[in-house]
């Protein structure tokens, strides 16, 4: 299995301190200045001004981390589901506008539903159509830009569903990404597969990875080989994949993406 380059995900202040490493091998970029509705707002054009100079002379893959505190895209209040749509149409606005490719965005499956699936009459589908209420317009204008939508597992229990849900779309715009974190706390919390089963599940669908560390109990964001993933069956799930998804480190301590790269690069995975 021959190596696979990663890159990290960073604010557009924290580039500097990893540019060498990011660009000198064209690593994938993920900017996470676009989250918060003060960045959407009256911040917007300034941190877009600041990430085009941060990414000057560039040449990887670039994507954004989308907005998602308070804004579940499966959200049963038909007066506000306009506003997250809105939320999102913004922060696609910023991802164009410094030339990204990707805009990762939270899942809405959870446990809850996976043990709900048979309760109501039509549970499946209603959860289906407010999906599509919010995310229809997101995907329509991601297809004129060129942009690819990527939901990423948060508390997801079975990698089919999440599938499922981008394949309903029908669009070359949406696609998974795979948080290995996020998967590994699922299947101790929730009896969720192992990192691999998401990644083997994803198939070419799999577009996007964060790459993050953990004891099994929280959402650390260690650095690779500090926590409990089995990474050699994650890069071997990844081996299999045909779509090169974007790979980026996305630790809690960014002077740690050193080390987290090392320990990967010191297994023979990734380079």
């Amino acid at each position: 299995m021959p190596p696979l380059k990663i890159g990290a995900c960073l604010r557009h202040s924290e580039i500097l301190e990893h540019r060498d490493w990011l660009f000198d091998a064209a690593r994938d970029i993920e900017l996470q200045d676009f989250m918060s509705h003060a960045a959407l707002t009256q911040d917007r054009q300034d941190l877009i001004t600041a990430a085009k100079l941060a990414l000057q002379g560039h040449d990887g893959r670039v994507g954004i981390h989308g907005p998602f505190e308070g804004l579940d895209i499966d959200n049963k209040d038909a007066e506000l589901r306009p506003l997250i749509t809105a939320r999102f149409l913004k922060a696609l606005e910023a991802a164009a506008a410094i030339g990204a490719r990707q805009m990762v965005l939270h899942s809405p499956y959870t446990l809850w539903y996976q043990n709900n699936l048979h309760s109501a009459k039509d549970y499946c589908a209603s959860k289906l159509g407010r999906i599509h209420d919010v995310l229809g317009p997101v995907v329509k204008q991601a297809e004129i830009e060129g942009i690819t939508l990527v939901i990423e597992n948060i508390q997801d229990v079975d990698p089919a569903t999440r599938r499922a849900m981008v394949d309903s779309f029908g669009s070359d715009a949406i696609a998974l990404s795979i948080d290995t974190g996020h998967a590994h706390l699922a299947r101790k919390m929730s009896g969720a597969p192992p990192v691999d089963y998401f990644v083997r599940d994803a198939g070419h669908q799999l577009q996007h990875m964060h790459l993050q560390d953990l004891d099994g109990y929280a959402d650390r964001h260690w650095a690779p080989g500090d926590g409990e993933i089995e990474w050699p069956a994650v890069f071997g799930a990844l081996s299999t994949c045909e779509s090169a998804p974007h790979l980026v480190l996305e630790l809690r301590d960014k002077a740690e993406i050193p080390k987290g790269f090392a320990y990967l690069k010191d297994l023979g995975l990734v380079c």
